[in-house]
């Protein structure tokens, strides 16, 4: 009934046609973020190349070549939203939006350079210690370098997760790493203020060693990306939601998968036998349109209805394909009898 309400308010459609704008939308917004992290992370880099060209501080310009090289992640991220716009087309049937998962692996490669990268250089600085001068100067630009990436990595990140794109949440925790980054040539300073020449580089071993702790985060949440997981509690909430749908007797296997920054599912449905090709159709319809709803960021869903068995029986018609391993064993109490009927964003 909520569902039937919202339509007379604001009624809309679920057709592949329908599904673009929101699609499209959702990459402008990645776009405007990624523009605005290179903005930022640009100026960070250019005042703290000015407090290099003053002070001479090796750590610094490390800091600001790194700022600077992370300013240009948003290149592989811009190209996979303006890829992943594309249509399906005769190779790739799915569209484009896996696109920002192979950006997701760049970014992840990124952040195991700068691991080994501040590493690298807090080894240099342990055997050959250096003086650095103008400290004050020196810690005004490594505030400023947490500041920008800390910016940067809070609108990633919460641009990521609102769009559904794994990617782009990956590359907020890298500009998250490179505050850290910062922080440490400004405790160095304050160490090297107090007479201690190993601060800079002791605090840079355990700044890689975070980084190291985030790199984890953001590869394991690529490669589920990759591995087509998604969070349980999205099945969960799918299988609850159809158990709901008017004619729906029992729900089989939901499967779902991230493309881009957009979701697809495909499950099974068992109806009464005694229904028409028509009416079995509707049902499906109503579960399809259900999910839409109930998921968010799913964009197309694949419905197969299965009659009940006659009698509780468990024959599977469909036996002759098991050892192909397209398809499932059914579930106790009912069969796969009867016409395969596909329901989905396209039809067919």
């Amino acid at each position: 009934m909520r569902h039937r309400l919202h339509h007379l308010i604001a009624p809309h459609g679920h057709a592949a046609a329908d599904k673009i704008d929101p699609v499209m939308e959702t990459s402008r917004e990645g776009m405007r973020t990624l523009w605005f992290s290179f903005a930022v992370l640009t100026v960070t880099a250019a005042l703290q190349l000015a407090v290099v060209a003053l002070s001479g501080s090796v750590a610094l310009l490390g800091d600001t070549l790194h700022n600077g090289a992370d300013a240009l992640t948003a290149v592989p991220l811009a190209v996979a939203f303006l890829v992943g716009r594309r249509g399906p087309d005769r190779r790739y049937t799915y569209g484009y939006g896996r696109a920002e998962d192979l950006a997701g692996i760049v970014i992840v490669v990124t952040i195991a350079a700068s691991a080994a990268f501040v590493a690298y250089e807090a080894v240099g600085r342990l055997l050959q210690p250096r003086a650095v001068s103008h400290l004050g100067a020196v810690a005004v630009a490594a505030v400023i370098g947490f500041i920008g990436n800390e910016w940067v990595a809070r609108y990633r990140i919460r641009t990521g997760r609102r769009i559904g794109s794994a990617a782009l949440v990956a590359d907020g925790l890298h500009a998250r790493t490179d505050g850290f980054t910062s922080l440490a040539v400004l405790l160095g300073a304050g160490g090297s203020a107090l007479g201690w020449r190993a601060a800079d580089p002791v605090v840079g071993l355990l700044i890689a060693a975070v980084i190291v702790f985030v790199l984890r985060d953001a590869s394991r949440e690529v490669y589920r990306r990759l591995m087509d997981a998604v969070d349980p509690v999205l099945v969960d909430r799918a299988e609850a939601a159809l158990r709901a749908v008017d004619g729906v007797e029992h729900v089989g296997r939901v499967r779902m998968r991230w493309i881009g920054h957009t979701l697809r599912a495909e499950t099974d449905i068992v109806v009464d036998r005694g229904l028409t090709v028509a009416e079995a159709h509707a049902i499906a319809v109503d579960a399809e349109h259900t999910l839409m709803h109930a998921v968010p960021r799913l964009t197309a869903a694949t419905v197969h209805t299965d009659p009940h068995a006659a009698g509780g029986g468990t024959a599977d018609p469909h036996a002759v394909l098991r050892h192909h391993g397209t398809r499932p064993v059914p579930a106790p109490g009912f069969s796969r009898a009867g016409p395969r009927r596909s329901h989905g964003g396209r039809r067919g």
